[in-house]
């Protein structure tokens, strides 16, 4: 006699709050990295125009004069 019994993934004992809470140390979250922009010395993300000068890499890449006329 076959069953059609379909298994699951049971843990065969019980785990304790210390071994879960263990294992999650790493699922921290961490702050966004930052910068100053070399321009006008405004904290800024990698990789990014900055907000205030509108600059990256040294280059205008956003006139900010024109933009709020």
């Amino acid at each position: 006699m076959k069953l059609n019994i379909q298994l699951f993934a049971v843990p065969a004992r019980h785990m304790s709050k210390t071994s879960s809470r263990m294992r999650r140390t790493h699922y921290k979250i961490e702050a966004n990295a930052t910068t100053k922009c070399p321009k006008c010395g405004a904290d800024v993300r990698p990789h990014r125009v900055c907000e205030n000068c509108g600059t990256y890499k040294g280059k205008t890449v956003i006139n900010k004069e024109e933009a709020t006329k």
